[in-house]
This record gives C-alpha cells, sequence and structure tokens, in this order.
C-alpha cells in the first residue's frame, strides 16, 4: 500500500521510511504540517503514520481537521507522549492506534497490517481464492499447496487485489500502491506485473474488467 509519514525527526524517518519501503510499500515522506496536509489533500493513501509534535503545529490539529473534511484513511499516531491523557486524546481525534517512542519496528509493522485489514474488511490476515492461498501478514502465496515466489512489485499488485477480494480494482489504485513521490510511472506497468502475476498463479486468479480494472476470482 501507500503510505504517508508525517515526521520530522530526521534519524526516525529515516529508519521508519526505509523499514516500511523494505516491506514493498510505498512510502512518502513528509516533515511538516504543511507538506503533510498538501500530500492527504492530493493523494489516495491506505495509510497514515503521524508525528504529533512537528515544527509548524501540532499533529492533532492535522488530524482533526483531516477528519472533519471526511478523510478516512487510517492514522497510527508516532509519538514520545506517553501519558494516557495524551493517548485519550489522539484517539478521540481520530486516530485509529497509537503507538509510543521509542518502538520496535517490528511492532510497526504488525500494528500497520492489523489497522490495514480492519479499514479493509479483512479481519484475518488469509485470503483464499480457489486453490490459491494469499497470506498478508506473512507476507506467504501459495498455490495448491506448493507456495510461489514473487517479486517485491509483484506482491505489491497481488496484495492490493486481496486486500478488496470481492471488489474491483482500478488500475490508478494500483498505481497508488506501487509508487512513492518522484517514482516514475510507466503507462503499461500494472499490466506487465498482472502479467506476471498470471503466469505464475494462473490466468483463471486475476479477473480484468476491462476499462474498470482487475479482481482476484475468474471472469464472469
Amino acid at each position: 500500500m501507500r503510505v504517508l509519514l508525517i515526521e520530522d525527526d530526521a534519524t526516525l524517518g529515516e529508519a521508519v521510511r526505509d523499514h516500511v519501503a523494505a516491506s514493498d510499500h510505498a512510502v512518502d515522506w513528509m516533515k511538516t504540517i504543511d507538506t503533510g496536509g498538501a500530500a492527504l489533500a492530493t493523494t489516495s493513501y491506505g495509510l497514515v503514520l503521524l508525528d504529533l509534535r512537528l515544527p509548524d503545529g501540532s499533529g492533532i490539529d492535522l488530524l482533526k481537521k483531516f477528519r472533519s473534511t471526511g478523510g478516512t484513511t487510517p492514522v497510527i499516531i508516532l509519538t514520545a507522549h506517553d501519558q494516557i491523557s495524551d493517548r485519550i486524546e489522539g484517539l478521540n481525534s481520530g486516530a485509529d492506534d497509537y503507538l509510543v517512542k521509542p518502538f520496535n519496528l517490528g511492532e510497526l509493522t504488525a500494528r500497520m497490517l492489523a489497522v490495514s485489514r480492519r479499514y479493509s474488511g479483512r479481519p484475518v490476515s488469509l485470503v483464499k481464492v480457489g486453490d490459491l492461498e494469499i497470506d498478508a501478514a506473512d507476507r506467504r502465496v501459495a498455490l495448491a499447496g506448493e507456495p510461489v515466489t514473487l517479486s517485491g512489485r509483484e506482491w505489491a499488485v497481488l496484495d492490493a487485489l486481496a486486500a478488496r477480494p470481492n471488489a474491483v480494482v482500478s488500475k490508478a489504485q494500483i498505481e497508488e500502491a506501487l509508487y512513492a513521490f518522484g517514482s516514475e510511472i510507466e503507462s503499461n506497468t500494472v499490466e506487465v506485473y498482472v502479467s506476471r502475476l498470471r503466469k505464475k498463479l494462473g490466468r483463471d486468479h486475476i479477473a480484468t474488467l476491462r476499462g474498470v480494472g482487475y479482481r482476484l476470482g475468474r471472469e464472469q
């Protein structure tokens, strides 16, 4: 998925960005309320990681504004504020989870997966489509019980589809999951990776709805 990180600490921001990107998520890293708010207003994200104390204001104010204008993207607060009252304010302002610094990067990954599953309507990480099994938590794919090895971008495309197993996912939504700001987007990139997935998983597992998008499952 595409993740927005709003964090002004260079050391922590770099560590979180690199860790999240290593899991094949696209990451846009902003360091102020102004740039973070602009990114939220112009780009569709799967998740936001938000620091509270930023150079030009409070992350809580940005979160409240985002929710008040109808923003529904899940938000995890990352902050050194460890008082119970701070956590309550963050959650009441619209945050979906709250992680106190310093934190373990593995725990951050687990919380990101848990929050994204809740929002996608996928309460468990395992998705089954016929003889295809996709485990988002372990990043494991099996076809008829046999493991399938995928590249990072192949996984990103498949995971975008698996997050909405009964729905059509548009080409634009898949592109958002693949690329961060500054990355070049080729016009046929999605088609290339869908084709590669079909070669590994079989054509029947990814349906094309021409002019609309793609869906896990057979053509109807």
